[in-house]
Order: C-alpha cells, then sequence, then structure tokens
C-alpha cells in the first residue's frame, strides 16, 4: 500500500538532495463515545510531507533535569502523541532563550536519554583511552529509532572504534569536555537524520562541544558528516543496501 501512495503522489518527492518525502503512518480511535476508556474503533492513515534540512546547521541545546520526556514504567519508547505533547512547552521555552532543542536528563545522575525528540550520540575518548561512540541504550526510555539504529550498524561495520549502547550522564560529559577527550556530538531522527551539538548550557553554563576543529565554519563534526553522508547514499539509492526499497 505504501509503494502505491508513493507512486500516485510521486509528484511531490523533491528531487534535491538532502531533502525527501516523510512518511508518517498514524492510528487514532474513531469510536463515537466520550467515557474515559479504550477505543474499540480505530483509523490506520498515512499523511506524506516534502521536508527540507531539519537543521541546516549546528544546535545549541539546553539541558533539563527538572521534568522527564519519558520514565521508566512509562511509553517513551513508544511513538506516541502523549510523548510529544508534554514536551512542548519546555522546547518552547528554551527556543525564546537561544537555544534549539531540549537535553533531556532523567534522574538524580542526570542520565543524559534524548535530546529534543532525536536519539542523542557522544563521541569521544573514554576513560580507558578508547575512541568511542556512545548512545543511551533501549532501556524502555528511549525510541528504537531507524535512524539510530542504521548508524549503529554503520559504525559497527566500518570497525575503527569502539560502538556501545550504555548509559551516561552529563557529568561525564562534563569531565570528557574539561579533560579535552569529547570529539563530537549529535542528534539523530528520521526527519534530521543527523545533526552536530555545538553547545549544551547545564547547570548555569554553557559548554562548548567540538564540532571540527578544522573548520570553524563547519555545520558538521567528521564523523557526524561521514555518517550522515553514508547513509543519504545509501537512501538516495548511489550505494547498494539490502536496506533501501526500490518503488
Amino acid at each position: 500500500c505504501i509503494k502505491e501512495l508513493i507512486k500516485v503522489d510521486q509528484r511531490f518527492v523533491p528531487d534535491k538532495y538532502g531533502y525527501s518525502l516523510y512518511v508518517r503512518p498514524n492510528f487514532i480511535g474513531t469510536e463515537p463515545n466520550l467515557n474515559l476508556k479504550y477505543s474499540r474503533e480505530a483509523l490506520l492513515y498515512v499523511y506524506l510531507s516534502p521536508v527540507g534540512p531539519y537543521f541546516p546547521r549546528t544546535v545549541k541545546l539546553c539541558a533539563n533535569s527538572k521534568e522527564a520526556r519519558a520514565w521508566p514504567g512509562g511509553v517513551g519508547n513508544y511513538k506516541l502523541g502523549g510523548n510529544y505533547a508534554p514536551a512542548l512547552r519546555p522546547a518552547m521555552d528554551v527556543v525564546k532563550r537561544g537555544y534549539d532543542q531540549i537535553l533531556w536528563l532523567l534522574g538524580d545522575d542526570h542520565y543524559v536519554t534524548e535530546v529534543g525528540t532525536m536519539n542523542f550520540f557522544v563521541f569521544w575518548i573514554n576513560d580507558l583511552g578508547e575512541k568511542e561512540l556512545v548512545t543511551a541504550p533501549l532501556d524502555g526510555i528511549i525510541l528504537p529509532g531507524v535512524t539510530r539504529d542504521s548508524l549503529l550498524a554503520l559504525a559497527r561495520k566500518w570497525g575503527q572504534f569502539k560502538v556501545s549502547e550504555r548509559k551516561i550522564t552529563m557529568p561525564e560529559v562534563v569531565k570528557a569536555l574539561a579533560e579535552n577527550r569529547m570529539l563530537e556530538a549529535f542528534g539523530a531522527g528520521t526527519a534530521c537524520v543527523v545533526c552536530s551539538v555545538s553547545s549544551v548550557f547545564y547547570e548555569e553554563k554553557d559548554y562548548a562541544i567540538p564540532v571540527d576543529p578544522e573548520d570553524p565554519d563547519a555545520v558538521f563534526g567528521p564523523l557526524t558528516k561521514k555518517l550522515r553522508d553514508e547513509l543519504l547514499d545509501i537512501q538516495y539509492g548511489k550505494t547498494p543496501s539490502a536496506w533501501t526499497v526500490p518503488i
């Protein structure tokens, strides 16, 4: 059905590199009843929308440990409207302060979970002296994004550095920055693909995140750009892959 839908609306598929046709399935209850209970009737539908680069620049984050996007025992690992609505007001608040997105922290140890509605990645030299790409594990809080999974698969295929899915905390990030072990950080998601992070505001202080030391005007860090280019080449059919579905 999706293939046929895209064939019908193929005139809306952008022809510029970095642009795409966003495909979003939706599932809503439609039973004509106002009682507080699950719906016994529902509608599954799909909408399409041409989209461009989500963040055509680096992003500035504001860490938030006072409010939670998701929590243990909740439904933060599912694509539900209820996961997004409570985060809209805090997100608008940080935009008014000059930041782009929230870096969501959880618990007393300030566990780094997600950035806005994106998965968050850090590329650093860890405490053992290893280059490591790390993102939060799928522990029931984190959305199992297909872009997240794709980037992890690409990085593991290269075999050039350690790739981990494990919990990291904001104090660990601050420590790595102080010790010049932070190489770059980025968010990843369906719409943006990847976007480099250039700063994080945390506990009344702005911390600069390296992007590309050799190019002060760079929009992407070296690893972020490599991951983005390889993934886009697969998406646009330049690189053959079992991930692509020709239509």
